[in-house]
């Protein structure tokens, strides 16, 4: 009886395996060499499934990175769109005011078109908007908007003195 259920495990052992090398018949190369190399056959295996296991985890690193400049850009759109909803609020609020802020903009971008020839123009705007993110990364934009700021209160408060 003990004899007959070894039998029947073999046989059963041996359909299950023969059935599974069937399936993966593509795959023998890659399993014998994958053997190989989780058998250390060779001194230089060791390092490669460390460089292996550490590429997927920097893969990990990147996609995270990935995540946090998608969220960037989320970021960028929406300042943008709140700029858009702000410039359109002022032209229903203070019509008069968007009208001159409007002018004043459109003068000073038509000033700086025609002094600056357009290849060099294009050229700074490509080059200034593919710096901005390393700017912004490095404090250099929030630096020198803390100065405009500062600079714009002491005008304010000389104006107010004036105005007293």
């Amino acid at each position: 009886m003990m004899a007959e259920g070894d039998n029947r495990s073999t046989n059963l052992l041996a359909a299950e395996t023969a059935s599974l090398e069937e399936q993966l018949q593509g795959w023998g190369e890659v399993m014998l060499m994958a053997d190989k190399i989780l058998r250390w056959e060779r001194p230089w295996f060791p390092p490669a499934i460390i460089g292996v296991v550490s590429l997927v985890f920097l893969t990990t690193e990147q996609q995270q990175r990935f995540h946090e400049i998608c969220s960037s850009l989320v970021k960028t759109r929406r300042r943008a769109v709140g700029w858009w909803k702000r410039l359109f609020t002022l032209k229903e609020e203070k019509p008069k005011m968007y009208f001159m802020t409007m002018i004043i903009s459109l003068a000073a971008v038509a000033w700086v078109g025609q002094q600056v020839h357009n290849l060099l123009l294009t050229y700074l705007i490509v080059t200034f908007l593919l710096m901005l993110p390393g700017l912004n990364q490095h404090g250099v934009i929030s630096k020198y908007i803390g100065m405009a700021k500062r600079e714009m209160n002491k005008l304010l408060k000389q104006k107010e003195k004036k105005n007293e």
